[in-house]
C-alpha cells in the first residue's frame, strides 16, 4: 500500500480521534463534577481544584471509546464510498488497509495504561482529598439549609437549632466510637478543619455528654473534640495504602512486603495453635486471640491477591483500546455505511455486551482467588478472537 494512503488513513483517524476525545472527555468531566457537586455540596473553589484530578479519570474512560469511534468512522466511510473495493481491486490486501489503525491502537494502549495508573494513584486520591479538605464548608452549608448533617463514613452527625455565621446554636452531636456512641449537647459550637491532622475540630461551649449511659457529665466553658476523618491522605509506607491507589511502579515492592507479612502472620498463628496443643489448652484454639490472628491472616492474603491482580487489571483496561480497534475496523468495513453513529453502534453494542460483562466476571473471580490474576484478560482474548475471524472474512471477500 502506498505510503501516501497510509498517512491519509492515519491523519483521518487522528483527526476524528482528537475531536471525539475532547468532546467525550468534556462530557464525562461535566457529569463527574456535577455528580460530585450534588453528592458532596462543594463550593466553586473546590470544584476548580477538583478539575485536574478528574481529568485523568475522564480520559481513562474516554480513550477506548474514542479510538473505536475514530476507526469506525474512517473505515465505514471508506467502505461506503467504494474506496475499500477499489483498493482491493488493485491487488492491495485489506489487511494492509487496517494495519495503520492497529499500529496506532498499539501505540495508544500504553498511553491508556498510563492514564489509568495516573487516575487511580493520583486522580481519585486527589478527589478524596479535595472533598475532605472542603468538609468544613460542606457541613456549614448543609446545616444552614437543613439544620442537620450526618456522615456515616466518618461516624458523626450534627443537629443544630440555627447557624449564625460560624456559630452553631444549640448543637447536638453524635460521635460513633466503637459500640458506644457519644452524644454531646451544648449551648454553642464551632467547626474547623485541621488539614494537618485530617480531623474536624469541634469547639463546644457549656456542653453535656453521655456515652450510652455509662459515662455522663457536664463540661462548663469551652471544650474541644476531635473527629478523625479518613486517614488515607497521610498514610505512607508499605502495607498502608489500598492496592487500587498504588502506582504500578510500587506494586512489586508492595507485593514482596505483603508476602513477608503473610508468612509472618501464618507463622504466628501456627505457633499459637502448636503451643495450645502442647500445653493441652485446646480451649484456646478458636479463642479470641486465635480468631484475631486468623482475621489478620485472611486480610493479609486478600490484600496480597489484590496486589497481584492490580497490574493485570490496569494493563487489561488500557489494552482494550487495541482490541476495540481490532473488532471495530473490520466490522466497519463489513457494515459499509457512512453514518458515523450507526457504524459506531454496530461495533460498540457487541463490545458492550461481550467485553464488559466478561471483564467484570474475570475481575470478581480473580479477587476471590478462584482464577489466576490474568483471568481479567478474558474479555480481551475473546475480542481478539472475534477480531481475527472478522479480519479473515474481510480478507476473503
Amino acid at each position: 500500500m502506498p505510503t501516501r494512503m497510509t498517512w491519509y488513513i492515519v491523519a483521518e483517524i487522528l483527526k476524528i480521534f482528537v475531536v471525539a476525545l475532547i468532546a467525550l472527555t468534556l462530557l464525562i468531566l461535566l457529569i463527574g463534577v456535577a455528580r460530585t457537586l450534588l453528592r458532596e455540596g462543594l463550593g466553586p473553589l473546590a470544584i476548580i481544584q477538583l478539575l485536574p484530578y478528574v481529568l485523568p479519570i475522564a480520559l481513562q474512560f474516554s480513550f477506548p471509546a474514542t479510538a473505536l469511534f475514530a476507526v469506525c468512522c474512517v473505515y465505514g466511510r471508506m467502505a461506503s464510498d467504494g474506496e475499500i473495493a477499489a483498493i482491493k481491486a488493485s491487488g492491495v490486501s485489506p489487511l494492509r488497509l487496517v494495519s495503520p489503525a492497529f499500529v496506532l491502537a498499539a501505540l495508544l494502549s500504553p498511553i491508556s495504561v498510563g492514564l489509568s495508573d495516573l487516575a487511580v494513584s493520583w486522580g481519585r486520591p486527589g478527589v478524596n482529598r479535595i472533598v475532605m479538605l472542603s468538609i468544613e464548608d460542606i457541613v456549614y452549608r448543609t446545616l444552614r439549609a437543613q439544620h442537620t448533617y450526618a456522615d456515616g463514613d466518618h461516624g458523626f452527625s450534627i443537629y443544630v437549632h440555627d447557624v449564625s455565621g460560624k456559630s452553631l446554636i444549640a448543637p447536638r452531636v453524635t460521635i460513633k466510637s466503637g459500640s458506644r456512641p457519644m452524644k454531646i449537647s451544648a449551648r454553642e459550637g464551632r467547626l474547623t478543619m485541621d488539614a494537618q491532622s485530617e480531623s474536624l475540630m469541634l469547639q463546644l461551649v457549656d456542653c453535656r455528654f453521655d456515652q450510652s449511659g455509662t459515662v455522663t457529665g457536664i463540661m462548663p466553658g469551652t471544650t474541644d473534640y476531635e473527629i478523625p476523618l479518613s486517614g488515607s491522605l497521610s498514610r505512607s509506607g508499605p502495607g498502608t495504602t489500598r492496592p487500587q491507589e498504588l502506582p504500578l511502579r510500587l506494586l512489586d515492592d508492595e507485593r514482596v512486603y505483603q508476602e513477608s507479612q503473610t508468612r509472618t502472620i501464618a507463622g504466628t498463628r501456627a505457633a499459637q495453635v502448636g503451643f495450645s496443643i502442647m500445653t493441652s489448652r485446646l480451649d484456646e484454639i478458636g479463642g479470641i486471640t486465635e480468631v484475631s490472628v486468623a482475621n489478620q491472616l485472611r486480610a493479609s492474603r486478600e490484600r496480597l491477591v489484590r496486589l497481584k491482580l492490580e497490574p493485570w487489571r490496569r494493563w487489561a483496561e488500557g489494552c482494550s483500546c487495541f482490541f476495540f480497534v481490532l473488532i471495530g475496523a473490520p466490522l466497519a468495513m463489513i457494515a459499509k455505511t457512512s453514518d458515523y453513529w450507526t457504524t459506531f453502534g454496530i461495533c460498540f453494542l457487541p463490545i458492550l455486551l461481550i467485553y464488559y460483562p466478561l471483564f467484570i466476571l474475570g475481575l470478581e473471580q480473580a479477587k476471590d482467588a478462584n482464577i489466576p490474576p490474568y483471568g481479567v484478560w478474558l474479555g480481551n482474548v475473546l475480542l481478539g478472537t472475534i477480531g481475527v475471524i472478522l479480519l479473515a472474512r474481510v480478507r476473503r471477500y
